[in-house]
């Protein structure tokens, strides 16, 4: 049991690490050593403090440089999901589980939109994990929405379980090369089924599945953490970043706008601290 789950490495995930590291605190943190795809995609950053006019690489490699000196380490894992268990949080990350008293969410925002169906149908022949779930689907159908190349290697794991595979994609070229994965380029329309996931439209075609995986680099929100309250695509938050479920807290883009890095960083910063009152909160004897 940790004291802090982090998700996420974009400006406001740092942030909170580095508070964390800072306070001595027991945490594990999940993200990509690139930190965030936003940052990395960036030309020109002008109105971060210490940090004028550089590119989105020099500020990632800042960052790194800051990460490293301090001896903190990068869980380079996606969080399928998050549950909360009555006073602490598991991460469920394909077939292992972390757990923790408190969790910072700085997931950002997907660029993926949720599909029509797909939040109704989770758990019930719709899932993230595929190294979870898989071989529930040994010998059936499948449809896989993948967004991204670098995901393929999970798509690959399925097709060597399923008897047939449906593969939606956002993206042109795709390498699986399966006799029994279909590629279609489109993002689906509707997941299909009442009380269980039995089809997807997607690029106009309309396929009758034994369930369907959607495999994205990250997870809307309400989706990750059951529970949680969202609106409009953002998690709710008050001034000291506390969501609605207790020891859960959010940072950054998934907050809502403005977008900005400076913006997200000092949310995550606030977001520590009011972990840190929570955990000295729990170490208090009831009266």
């Amino acid at each position: 049991m940790h004291d802090l789950l982090i998700i996420g490495s974009g400006p406001a995930g740092v942030s909170a690490a580095l508070s964390a590291s800072a306070r001595d605190l027991d945490f594990l943190w999940f993200g990509q050593r690139s930190l965030s795809r936003k940052i990395e995609r960036a030309g020109r950053i002008m109105n971060y403090p210490g940090l004028p006019a550089v590119t989105g690489a020099e500020m990632r490699d800042a960052f790194l440089r800051q990460i490293d000196g301090l001896g903190i380490s990068i869980l380079e894992e996606r969080v399928n999901a998050v549950y909360e268990m009555g006073g602490s949080y598991t991460a469920l990350v394909n077939d292992k589980m972390y757990e923790g008293k408190t969790v910072i969410l700085a997931t950002g925002v997907s660029g993926s939109r949720e599909i029509p169906g797909e939040s109704r149908l989770l758990g019930r022949g719709v899932s993230y994990c595929a190294t979870c779930d898989g071989a529930l689907y040994r010998g059936k159908r499948i449809a896989v929405v993948c967004t991204e190349p670098s995901l393929e290697r999970e798509v690959e794991f399925l097709a060597g379980l399923a008897a047939g595979v449906l593969l939606c994609t956002s993206y042109q070229d795709c390498s699986i090369n399966r006799d029994n994965v279909r590629h279609v380029v489109g993002y689906p329309t509707e997941i299909l089924g009442e009380n269980r996931a039995t089809g997807i439209v997607c690029g106009g075609e309309t396929a009758m599945v034994d369930g369907v995986f959607c495999l994205r680099s990250s997870v809307a929100p309400a989706a990750l953490l059951p529970g949680l309250a969202a609106e409009g695509g953002h998690i709710q938050v008050d001034r000291l970043q506390r969501t609605n479920l207790p020891g859960c807290f959010a940072a950054g883009d998934c907050t809502g706008r403005p977008y900005q890095y400076v913006k997200a960083a000092g949310e995550g910063n606030v977001a520590l601290h009011s972990a840190v009152d929570y955990l000295k909160a729990m170490e208090r004897p009831a009266k």
